[in-house]
């Protein structure tokens, strides 16, 4: 009998870079958008279903625009991200409009999800060859993963980029670290945000992308780190924010985790601005020529 997986899609900040679900422009040749695309290379990895963790504000909008295009390929469900699942004792200010974090995002799917999952971003296009990855091991093991990318392969020519650098250990991740990153003279330079010396890696160095696979013990973790994390965060409630990657390097450290780091031959590609689209609607038109999707995307899903 195939295992059950979910794919948990943080879909919180969907709209708000480009004025609204609905102007958000499509990707593919047949006006799909990089969700579907995530979504297409799951459901061929073997997830059978799929949880939106959304603003409860633009549920109409995202089942319109997004969730009645996949209904049809995978159980679909969605999750709201509330400011008001938070300790009892905290009391955020009356102003606070940002989201708390991809932690808290995702603890807020808690009760959505039963069986080992992936969690991705959906503004984020990962590639057929991560999902299969992920899958795999999701499949055989019951202990968490990240799927690491090449660094130089996800820097940008416009400047310096923040990413998760990943250190790791006979295969197995040993920290986390959040890093401005840039090449300089063709070498790769990572500048710690928290202020640590400045390192150099290779180009092919594992890099996080908010792409791990868990299982629901995660949401216990985060459970147990929410009162410190508040208490920490004390005099800045008003911009903090609960970070994925700071709780599984607390859980590694605190030697509650093993999580095992997975190299990626997929090529990621992000959209922050809508000058980024260009260049991977041009490589989904490449990939789709050399027979990776179909012009049709979901022609082959029954």
């Amino acid at each position: 009998m195939e295992k059950d997986m979910t794919l948990v899609v943080l879909a919180g900040g969907m709209g708000s870079r480009f004025g609204g679900l609905k102007q958000i422009e499509p990707v593919g040749p047949n006006k799909e958008f990089i969700i579907d695309y995530s979504i297409y290379d799951a459901i061929k990895a073997g997830f059978n279903k799929v949880v939106f963790i959304i603003k409860k504000e633009l549920y109409e909008d995202f089942v319109e625009t997004i969730g009645k295009r996949v209904e049809p390929y995978i159980k679909v469900e969605y999750a709201f991200q509330d400011m008001d699942i938070i300790p009892p004792n905290v009391k955020l200010p009356e102003e606070r409009v940002k989201p708390l974090g991809t932690a808290h995002a995702l603890y807020c799917a808690k009760d959505k999800v039963n069986e080992n999952f992936a969690i991705i971003s959906a503004d984020d296009f990962y590639g057929k060859d991560a999902f299969i990855k992920a899958a795999n091991y999701l499949r055989e093991n019951d202990e968490f993963c990240v799927i690491g990318y090449k660094i130089g392969q996800t820097l940008s020519d416009k400047g310096a980029v923040k990413r998760g650098v990943c250190m790791e250990k006979d295969g197995f991740l040993t920290e986390v670290i959040e890093s401005k990153v840039e090449r300089i003279n063709g070498v790769i330079t990572c500048e710690p945000l928290n202020g640590n010396p400045t390192y150099q890696v290779e180009e092919d160095h594992p890099v996080s992308m908010i792409m791990f696979g868990l299982n629901p013990k995660i949401f216990t973790a985060i459970d147990e780190r929410f009162s410190k994390f508040f208490e920490d965060h004390k005099d800045d409630l008003e911009t903090c924010e609960m970070l994925l990657p700071d709780v599984l390097d607390d859980m590694i450290k605190n030697k509650e985790v093993k999580i095992k780091v997975i190299p990626t031959t997929s090529t990621w590609y992000g959209v922050t601005y809508r000058e980024d689209l260009e260049s991977i609607k041009k490589s989904i038109l490449e990939m789709i020529e050399k027979g990776e999707y179909q012009r049709s995307l979901w022609s082959d899903i029954k």
